[in-house]
């Protein structure tokens, strides 16, 4: 059985061709400045989805084709330094907007950040140095002299949640808040498989090892390119020696007695969520 995390774009496409100008019977913009993305006031809740992009000259660059839903086009704007912004609109981490707009606006939000950084960064080949230009048949710039393409960079990373018995094991990294527990994960490393990574993550982070690894689902998380892909795993043996450079600590832990957990709108939490329900 595979799982659906939270995190997704959908139902917004990014189907390619890019549509002609003048072929979307709407227009929608998310304007971004670093990797923060605008929130406009509203009611009964403030957005990041706008019918109407910034005036002209509060923009710089040419806008990012998203994607689309029905007839409705989405695309990412940069806004400039000097923009003129809506009464109250403020910028803000597409992190901060969970639990505050609809959850398919917090994933778009994180992708138009991520489109404009790919775009920002992408401008010249890292080959030789020319200017690239942007593709409307994929998502890829082109460079004009040696013809190289340069597609969005994307992270692989595992994630996993370790059954023992009745319990779990939930680890704590330097990088979380005090207190604050979740299952281990790691980037993929060039020429292993994802289940190589999966074996190499926990015996690196916590020196046990496990068995029975199965496929959970799949998550992008644009922070900023990474791609989750998740694990249930059974442990196989081993005592627990936390590496302190990873992790600050780690243990295993019965449904009544839980730390601190990351928010619900993670697959990290979608993997916790689904042991509490006994799915797994």
């Amino acid at each position: 059985m595979t799982h659906r995390p939270f995190f997704s774009i959908a139902p917004v496409r990014p189907l390619y061709p890019e549509p002609e100008p003048g072929a979307c019977s709407a227009q929608r913009f998310l304007v971004v400045r670093g990797n923060n993305v605008l929130l406009v006031p509203g009611t009964p809740a403030p957005a990041v989805v706008l019918e109407k992009n910034l005036p002209a000259g509060s923009v710089t660059g040419p806008d990012q084709y998203l994607g689309r839903q029905e007839g409705t086009c989405y695309y990412a704007s940069e806004a400039a330094p000097d923009a003129e912004l809506p009464e109250g609109a403020v910028f803000v981490s597409p992190r901060e907007l969970f639990g505050r707009i609809p959850d398919p606006d917090v994933a778009l939000a994180a992708y138009a950040t991520r489109m404009i950084d790919y775009d920002r960064s992408t401008r010249f080949c890292g080959r030789c140095g020319a200017k690239t230009r942007p593709l409307r048949t994929e998502r890829a710039r082109l460079c004009t002299d040696c013809n190289r393409i340069v597609y969005p960079r994307i992270s692989p990373a595992i994630i996993v949640l370790i059954k023992k018995g009745d319990e779990v094991l939930l680890a704590s990294s330097p990088r979380f808040p005090k207190d604050l527990h979740s299952v281990l994960a790691g980037f993929v490393e060039p020429g292993e498989n994802l289940e190589e990574t999966v074996h190499r993550e926990v015996r690196e982070e916590v020196g046990i090892e496990i068995t029975n690894i199965r496929y959970f689902g799949s998550e992008p998380w644009p922070f900023p390119d990474s791609l989750m892909i998740g694990f249930v795993a059974d442990y196989a043996g081993g005592e627990i020696h936390v590496d302190p450079g990873e992790i600050r600590s780690a243990g295993w832990f019965s449904r009544d007695n839980l730390p601190l957990l990351p928010t619900g709108m993670s697959i990290s939490r979608a993997l916790i969520d689904a042991w509490l329900r006994h799915e797994i």
